[in-house]
């Protein structure tokens, strides 16, 4: 049976085989629990815990309408867990596993495979930023009035829908640069829950720290200026794509150069 493009036109050889690789990719995703479970886990954490703040203390807490993202994206300090561990599991599973080998044993083209991952990491990161940026702004505006036709609060959505899959990307990549599960839970997890906010509050290392991907990131969610930052609010997303790009091409790198 020939698979034919929109445009009615027989789909090239190439196409059909990436198609073919995304569709097992996916096919993996949606048997293996912890996989289809922990960005679920993420958009539900990180509304949950935005309206319950809202609801306790958005009428009261002045730290939560001065700068209204802080209130807003309040629960993504804990969800943004969910989103790294996501994609630490979409490639460490199966190093931790071993069934790496089978994989690269029926797709030897690696860039293909480690393509195929990327996009179907990206794009359930991003239905998982869009699902919870929409409900971090409905948790909010049940407290808050929220001025959502300011270019600021566009800038913020925009960037509250693309943080999660860039951090997909880059935890993707950065395990498999790793080539390790456990080494890359152990370290990546940790660092995006507590780490960068400790070594964004250490004198001397913030000015470092601040260009860190997830500290850069959600620099682009905040509708106000932050005194010691050194780059703009869309600068800070770009640094996030940036640390992403480089790390999905780590990732490929590391696939095609070593063993499995």
């Amino acid at each position: 049976m020939t698979t034919t493009t929109l445009a009615g036109r027989p789909a090239s050889a190439p196409a059909r085989r990436t198609a073919a690789v995304l569709h097992a990719e996916w096919t993996k995703l949606t048997t293996l629990r912890p996989l289809w479970i922990t960005p679920l886990l993420g958009v539900l954490i990180t509304v949950g815990i935005g309206y319950a703040v809202n609801d306790a203390y958005g009428a009261t807490d002045t730290s939560l309408t001065e700068d209204p993202s802080i209130g807003i994206y309040y629960g993504l300090n804990f969800g943004q867990v969910a989103a790294a561990c996501f994609g630490i599991l979409l490639i460490g599973q199966e190093y931790n596993s071993g069934t790496i080998r089978t994989s690269l044993t029926a797709v030897p083209a690696r860039g293909r495979l480690f393509g195929a991952k990327l996009l179907l990491g990206g794009g359930i990161g991003l239905l998982a930023g869009l699902l919870s940026t929409a409900g971090s702004y409905l948790a909010a505006s049940a407290s808050v009035d929220l001025a959502l036709d300011s270019p600021a609060t566009v800038r913020s959505i925009v960037a509250g829908v693309l943080y999660h899959p860039l951090l997909v990307i880059v935890c993707l990549g950065a395990t498999a640069m790793l080539r390790n599960l456990t080494a890359a839970m152990g370290l990546l997890s940790p660092l995006v829950f507590l780490g960068t906010t400790v070594l964004i509050a250490v004198p001397g290392v913030k000015e470092v720290a601040q260009f860190l991907p997830d500290r850069a990131g959600q620099y682009a969610l905040r509708h106000q200026d932050t005194a010691g930052i050194h780059y703009g609010h869309w600068t800070g997303l770009l640094i996030m794509a940036l640390w992403a790009g480089a790390a999905a091409y780590g990732g490929l790198r590391s696939l095609r150069r070593h063993d499995a």
